[in-house]
């Protein structure tokens, strides 16, 4: 689960965190939460450039 977090983290970031989780159920809840708002990020930016056209 730790390299599944770090990989997420970078990815997204192009950095890693300031404050590493140390439990499983952080890093899960943590990872979840960077994966959804990387998601609606992308939504909104469909919707944005589908209303330019």
């Amino acid at each position: 689960m730790g390299y599944f977090y770090f990989s997420l983290t970078n990815s997204m970031a192009f950095s890693p965190t300031d404050t590493m989780p140390l439990s499983i159920r952080a890093k899960a809840l943590m990872a979840l939460e960077s994966a959804t708002g990387f998601i609606l990020l992308g939504l909104v930016i469909a919707r944005a450039v589908s209303l330019l056209k």
